[in-house]
């Protein structure tokens, strides 16, 4: 009883000498790293202000050396498998890009850009429809997945098994009887619960790969996200943008909250560009590799009016961070009006620069988001963003009728964004995202008219607003900026 009482005084006024050993060792592992200094200092608060706590968070969810090291090499190897086919696609290359030209020469940077970096090809013979909601899209691609005569390709960040994504899974079983091939790939953080059932599809004949599954042994995983949301039906047609598979994105839903998002259906040849990504993506994760044949890239027998579209395609291990320095050269090529829609604002350093510069050269800048996020810290850190905007004339806009998920960018009535990409950093540098790019007047004014009707249903945040906030909530909103590198 002696000794116990020996160890237990002992630890008592000594435990925090190993804590604070522990704590420093991890925060000089941090500066090692040489990270971004937003980031690091971000981490070492967290260590600082939660002794051990923060020892724990970091070990699962920040270590990154290990995670970059296998992204980058993913990345070089996805560069590898396409350089050869990129030099045999030279000259198609350089007639699309003559193309883009004809539009708007300004506007036609962001495209020439992600050609020099071997990120995406351009085409020109395409179709693009505007979806708005999931009640415009779920029907469409339904007929769409029905009418499928050789393959179905599917890649989302949320999969539920809610009606719409029971419906939509029955269907791909029935293809699968039909004689279609079917393959699946799910985010194992945002599709948890259909990940458990991998075993389960794959008996009906589904191929079914679950991206980075978490477990105990490899929570740093969930830091990572797919958070692409691609379908392709016969490589001829491709559905991308903001809609996950799930009941909330149909309006009415049983959350009783009306969900704003926006999607595109696209016909043509670029659906070849979203194929190539998926193929990418599969081979990177499945046994059962396929190989690109003309049955999976097929060619267009439709002669659609011209419409130049694009891909920014981004990952962990992307270097340069394509999607975000596509938009930046984008918006710096504006001259006369940028509008903006995401969930969630968390700009980087360089993407809060570009706007700043547009807005001060007499861009009309205006950036819209939800009123009430579905993430108190996330919407904190958002809110916490905005004064310096409005000061130099942005005008910011806080949606709300519901939750705004739209992920947009529309540039001088004629260069659109459509995408997953949450204009935040975990979007722009850390999830696997992919952004369409579009050269169209009329689909480009759809969404600048989309952004107008969608202004009447929200108020404006100016510096009044934020100043006549509580000062509690702006202490709060003060600390999660601070935390804004981590989320």
């Amino acid at each position: 009883m002696e000794n116990i009482d020996i160890i237990w005084n002992f630890i008592s006024q000594w435990y925090w000498l190993p804590i604070t050993l522990v704590n420093i060792a991890t925060i000089i592992l941090i500066l090692i790293e040489n990270g971004k200094p937003e980031k690091t200092i971000a981490w070492i608060l967290v260590i600082v202000f939660l002794p051990l706590v923060g020892v724990v968070l970091y070990y699962f969810f920040g270590q990154k050396f290990q995670k970059d090291k296998y992204f980058r090499k993913l990345d070089e190897k996805y560069t590898h498998k396409l350089e050869g086919e990129w030099q045999e696609l030279q000259s198609f290359i350089e007639k699309e890009i003559r193309l883009t030209e004809t539009y708007d020469l300004h506007l036609n940077d962001a495209f020439e850009y992600l050609v020099r970096t071997k990120n995406s090809i351009p085409t020109s013979n395409n179709k693009v429809d505007l979806l708005f909601n999931g009640e415009e899209k779920f029907p469409l691609l339904i007929e769409d997945l029905r009418k499928a005569q050789h393959h179905i390709h599917i890649e989302y960040y949320i999969f539920e098994e809610d009606e719409i994504g029971t419906t939509i899974l029955n269907l791909l079983v029935e293809k699968v009887k039909q004689g279609v091939e079917v393959r699946l790939i799910i985010d194992d953080f945002g599709s948890s619960k259909l990940a458990k059932h991998q075993k389960h599809y794959e008996s009906l004949g589904i191929q079914f790969e679950v991206f980075l599954p978490v477990r105990f042994t490899s929570l740093a995983n969930s830091n990572y996200r797919n958070h692409r949301k691609i379908a392709i039906i016969d490589g001829l047609i491709a559905y991308t943008g903001g809609i996950n598979i799930s009941d909330k994105y149909i309006n009415p839903n049983k959350i009783g909250l009306y969900w704003r998002d926006t999607s595109i259906r696209i016909q043509g040849d670029a659906a070849k560009m979203l194929q190539v990504q998926f193929w990418l993506h599969w081979q990177s994760i499945s046994n059962q590799v396929f190989g690109l044949s003309k049955k999976y890239v097929p060619d267009t027998e439709i002669n659609y009016p011209k419409l130049p579209v694009t891909f920014a395609f981004s990952s962990p291990g992307s270097m340069p961070p394509y999607i975000m320095e596509s938009m930046i050269l984008s918006i710096s090529s504006a001259q006369k009006s940028v509008q903006l829609c995401t969930p969630y604002f968390i700009p980087t350093e360089s993407f809060k620069t570009a706007l700043l510069i547009a807005v001060s050269k007499g861009v009309e800048v205006s950036l819209m988001i939800s009123a009430k996020g579905d993430s108190a810290v996330v919407q904190a850190a958002t809110l916490s963003f905005l004064k310096p905007f409005v000061q130099r004339g942005v005008k910011v806009y806080l949606y709300e009728k519901g939750f705004i998920h739209a992920k947009t960018i529309c540039i001088d009535g004629l260069l659109s964004y459509v995408g997953t990409t949450n204009l935040d950093s975990r979007s722009f540098l850390i999830n696997f995202e992919t952004s369409t790019l579009f050269l169209d007047e009329t689909l480009a004014n759809q969404l600048s008219q989309k952004f107008i009707n969608d202004a009447k249903q929200s108020r404006l945040f100016t510096a009044e607003t934020w100043q006549n906030e509580k000062w509690y909530y702006k202490t709060f909103a003060s600390i999660c900026r601070l935390l804004a590198p981590l989320l």
